[in-house]
């Protein structure tokens, strides 16, 4: 037997088609109860129980109990990020649903991929600030330039207090719908917020669709706008 980290379990806990569905809801960010991850599974509040254990116990998932009610959230952002990654892969590989939702294209114009922004609107921003030289690309990794750390600091954020946690700062992430990376990280969580608190977007309830005022839009594109816009 070889020695190293056992694929084969993380892919029988997520392959699953109702731990897969629990999972894709959770990409929200959000803590949901075993009730609601039912709902969104499509199963008995029972089975839903079943399947959080197996997740807990592979540390897919966190219980947080608030009062009398337990909540579940993905045990971190790099669990968000192989489910993106499978999510692209399924769709490159032709396993698409055969019906879609009426969220669907909001979701791949602009969704929360766990607490930062994705579809079209995550990737182009990811495209502009590399192409202003805010962020460097090297060997698959983007790292913050000065004029990307004026950049964030204009924007409103406090780069310190990014810097002060544990998760990197920028990294990239597979966009499942666009197939190219988008920005993850504490800086790409950062600018989601930053979003949020201008009312540039907002998030709609129940999915991970985030949408756009007509003004938010506009200012948007008009900081991170690319040259082929």
């Amino acid at each position: 037997m070889k020695a190293g980290p056992d694929m084969a379990v993380i892919a029988s806990l997520v392959g699953d088609p109702a731990r897969s569905n629990m999972l894709t809801a959770l990409m929200s960010g959000r803590a949901l109860t075993a009730t609601e991850l039912a709902q969104e599974a499509g199963i008995t509040p029972q089975t839903a129980s079943s399947h959080l254990a197996k997740l807990e116990a592979g540390h897919l998932v966190i219980p947080e109990k608030q009062g009398r009610h337990r909540y579940f959230r993905l045990s971190g952002p790099d669990v968000a990020a192989v489910l993106e990654g499978l999510m692209g892969l399924a769709a490159r590989a032709g396993h698409l649903r055969v019906r879609t939702g009426p969220a669907d294209p909001g979701l791949r114009r602009a969704r929360v991929c766990y607490d930062h922004l994705a579809g079209d609107f995550g990737v182009q921003m990811l495209d502009a600030m590399t192409e202003k030289k805010l962020l460097r690309a090297h060997k698959g990794s983007v790292t913050l330039t000065p004029e990307g750390e004026r950049f964030v600091a204009d924007f409103g954020i406090d780069l310190s207090a990014l810097d002060g946690t544990r998760r990197p700062l920028c990294k990239t992430c597979l966009d499942w719908s666009v197939r190219r990376s988008h920005l993850a990280g504490s800086l790409g969580a950062a600018i989601l917020s930053r979003l949020y608190e201008l009312k540039w977007a907002r998030r709609e309830k129940g999915n991970r669709v985030v949408t756009f005022s007509p003004k938010g839009a506009d200012r948007f594109t008009a900081l991170f706008g690319t040259k082929n816009d």
